[in-house]
C-alpha cells in the first residue's frame, strides 16, 4: 500500500450515465448495479481522465492508502475486457436497422396453471417467455426483472421428463451449453444480466456429466465481474432424469 492520488465516485451523485466507463482507458471503472464503480485500485492510474466527462461532478481525487497501480496486471486486464466484448459481438451479429428476428424478439407468454396431466394426457407448458437461448436473450427483457432466474443446461429439459412441472414453473430461463457454446460472451451476457434485471435468485441446473459443471463456474464468474451478491443455487440431474 502507498500514499497516492486515487478516483472517488460519489455513489449518491452518480446518474449512471456511464461517460466514465469510456473515459478511463485503464478500464479501472465500470458499471455495476447501474453505478459507475471502481473495480480495483491497481487498475487507477489516478491521473482523472475521468473527471471531465462527469455531468454531476461525481468524481473527484483523493489521496489515500491505496494499491499501487499495476501497469502489467491492467494490460492483462484490458486484453480480457476486449476477448470478451469480441466473443459477445461474434454471438450477436449486427441486423440491418430496423430489422427484429422473430426468433429473438422479446415476449411474454400466457402460461395456463394446471397441478398435472389433464384428462388427455396432455401437460400443460410453464415457459412463460420468449426466447429461452442465452445468446439470444436480452438483459433487458421484463421478464429478467427481480425474477428467479434459472440457467439451465440444454441437455436437462430432454433428460428429466417432468422439468416444466418440477423446476421451470414460475422462473425466468436462459438455456446454454457450457461445453460447445463461446463462455466468454455467456458469462458477459449473464453478468449483463445480473446487472441489469437484478434478479432475486440464481439457479443453475446442469446434468451430471463433468463437462456441464462448467455452468455453474459461468455463473460463479459472472457474480463476480457484476458485481452480485446472489448465491447460486446448484441442481444436478443424473443421466436417468433424476434430481441427484
Amino acid at each position: 500500500m502507498a500514499l497516492r492520488n486515487i478516483v472517488k465516485i460519489d455513489k449518491d451523485k452518480c446518474n449512471g450515465c456511464g461517460r466514465c466507463v469510456n473515459a478511463c482507458a485503464e478500464g479501472a471503472i465500470q458499471m455495476i448495479d447501474g453505478e459507475a464503480k471502481l473495480v480495483s485500485e491497481i487498475y487507477c492510474d489516478g491521473l482523472g481522465a475521468c473527471l471531465d466527462c462527469c455531468p454531476v461532478d461525481a468524481i473527484t481525487i483523493e489521496q489515500r492508502e491505496a494499491a499501487e497501480f499495476d501497469e502489467e496486471a491492467t494490460k492483462r486486464y484490458l486484453e480480457e475486457l476486449a476477448r470478451n466484448k469480441a466473443a459477445y459481438e461474434k454471438q450477436a451479429p449486427k441486423k440491418p436497422e430496423g430489422f427484429v428476428c422473430p426468433g429473438s424478439r422479446i415476449m411474454n407468454l400466457d402460461v395456463e396453471q394446471k397441478d398435472d396431466a389433464d384428462k388427455s394426457g396432455d401437460v400443460s407448458s410453464q415457459l412463460g417467455q420468449w426466447p429461452v437461448q442465452l445468446t439470444l436473450v436480452s438483459p433487458m427483457a421484463p421478464y429478467f426483472a427481480g425474477a428467479d432466474l434459472m440457467l439451465v443446461a440444454d441437455c436437462v429439459p430432454f433428460a428429466m421428463g417432468d422439468f416444466h412441472a418440477k423446476l421451470l414453473k414460475g422462473n425466468a430461463i436462459a438455456v446454454a451449453c457450457p461445453k460447445l457454446d463461446d463462455t466468454g460472451a455467456y458469462v458477459q451476457k449473464i453478468a449483463d444480466i445480473l446487472a441489469t434485471a437484478k434478479p432475486k435468485s440464481l439457479t443453475v441446473v446442469h446434468m451430471e456429466v463433468p463437462c456441464c459443471n462448467g455452468l455453474r463456474f459461468m455463473a460463479e464468474k459472472a457474480i463476480t465481474q457484476s458485481g452480485s451478491d446472489l448465491t447460486i443455487k446448484d441442481i444436478t440431474i443424473n443421466l436417468h432424469g433424476e434430481v441427484m
